[in-house]
């Protein structure tokens, strides 16, 4: 018998009961439903809803069934549903009659509001204990890497010489801005649902932020329509795995760009590389090719959660049942991705020869020989056609900026002397990048000291 089979006259058949059920994928909020399921007992007999030796055997009833769960001895029943029906069904056989009194001013609508927002608040420590591990690799990284030059890119070309440290950081910045987002969004998640009922409160007289303090919310929901209908925060969440994962992604594909032949900048550690079925000579970059495709995959959870949401009348549908998958898949994505992306880069091996020997090509000094006639006066549009000029003269020539005679140079500017060469070395092009949040040694070693003070405050 189905908890609300009063009203009809058949049973529901087994397709439907399949179709129907959510206990296939909503069993992973056992524990929260629980947890919530003691706090509302707690409260029921506080406020004398129930006998208080009632809430407290239905208080033990749970933990008994938790204990159950923990130690993976329960067997979900498909025909109770979901996990709500499932745990009472369990409470009901456990203490028995007892147990029917546990829905008493709840509806499953306020009940599985509040256990998504147990699993975001769970999952989002998850999340950031594995970014602090991120960013502290990272920041060992940069701090390794702080006089490693390779050239930095524009449109995949490129562009000027920059440190490694550098370029480590600005994935930290990523990953630091992604680990506050999760902490702005925990705001708006320990908003605690229970009490709302169906979707218009109870006529019961509970005591909802005795509920919320139990949980260790912040506070309650102060609409019962928005309380069972919102999945805001279950959207947020994703968006911000989905833009986490975003990093990821550009961070793989630079090291799969990087780990090429063409390239040659990086080398991964066989532990985190595959080999192919028919080339022995192959290493692939499978660990980061993979989390760049399970990329797309976590922005299909987040198109998922939207296109719900984006026709729902007021207040509570069943389509609202489709958020879990979304959302379990986009944590587990994720976690899994980060999980091994932190021992690959902990193992990556760089070819510092190879990124400083790129650097001597591709004309990376151009921009500082044009700022060197500004220094001497000239405008810097005028500059940049002399300088345009002259990497056109070395195309055809053949050679590199820093290679042409001065008499070569003053054909084209009267205004270059001998000092242009130490303009053009590329340590001293890397140097010169001293503003702030610049590429120069000395900022870089800023910005890692600013990090780590940052990073410390986070512990």
């Amino acid at each position: 018998m189905k908890a609300w089979s009063g009203r009809f006259q058949k049973d529901t058949g087994a397709l439907m009961d399949d179709f129907h059920s959510s206990i296939g994928f909503d069993c992973r909020l056992a524990e929260e439903d629980i947890q919530g399921s003691i706090a509302h007992a707690n409260m029921l007999g506080d406020c004398n809803i129930i006998k208080r030796p009632e809430a407290d055997a239905i208080i033990i009833g749970l933990k008994k069934i938790l204990e159950k769960v923990k130690a993976g001895q329960i067997e979900w029943d498909v025909k109770a549903e979901d996990i709500h029906m499932n745990i009472e069904k369990l409470l009901i056989q456990e203490i028995g009659e007892t147990g029917k009194k546990l829905h008493t001013a709840r509806s499953r609508n306020d009940q599985v509001a509040l256990d998504a927002r147990l699993y975001v608040r769970k999952e989002i420590a998850a999340i950031q204990n594995l970014f602090k591990e991120l960013l502290k690799v990272l920041l060992e990284m940069a701090e390794r890497e702080q006089d490693t030059i390779l050239p930095g890119y524009t449109h995949l070309q490129r562009a000027q010489p920059i440190l490694l440290g550098h370029h480590l950081l600005a994935y930290f910045e990523m990953f630091k801005r992604d680990l506050e987002r999760t902490d702005d969004c925990l705001k708006r998640v320990v908003i605690s649902p229970l009490g709302a009922g169906a979707l218009a409160g109870t006529g019961f007289a509970t005591n909802r932020h005795q509920i919320a303090a139990e949980l260790d919310f912040q506070g309650v929901s102060c609409n019962s329509l928005d309380a069972v209908s919102d999945r805001d925060f279950v959207a947020e969440f994703i968006f911000i795995i989905s833009l986490s994962m975003m990093h990821l992604s550009r961070f793989s594909e630079e090291l799969v760009l990087w780990s090429s032949m063409e390239f040659g900048f990086v080398e991964m550690d066989d532990s985190y590389s595959t080999g192919s079925s028919i080339m022995p000579q192959k290493k692939n970059p499978d660990v980061v090719e993979l989390v760049r495709g399970k990329t797309g995959r976590v922005y299909g959870d987040l198109m998922a959660i939207l296109t719900i949401l984006k026709g729902l009348p007021l207040a509570y549908n069943k389509d609202m049942q489709e958020d879990k998958e979304a959302l379990f898949d986009a944590v587990d994505t994720l976690k899994g991705c980060v999980s091994i992306f932190i021992p690959m880069l902990q193992t990556l091996a760089f070819n510092k020869d190879k990124m400083l020997a790129a650097t001597k090509d591709g004309f990376l000094n151009a921009t500082d020989l044009a700022d060197y006639l500004v220094a001497k006066g000239l405008p810097f549009r005028s500059a940049h056609s002399i300088v345009g000029k002259l990497v056109h003269y070395c195309l055809e020539q053949q050679k590199r900026l820093e290679e042409l005679s001065l008499e070569e140079f003053q054909a084209a500017s009267t205004l270059i002397e001998k000092d242009v060469y130490e303009t053009l070395e590329i340590q001293k092009v890397v140097a010169v990048r001293n503003s702030y949040g610049g590429t120069s040694k000395k900022q870089v070693l800023a910005q890692l000291d600013m990090a780590k003070e940052w990073f410390h405050t986070i512990k």
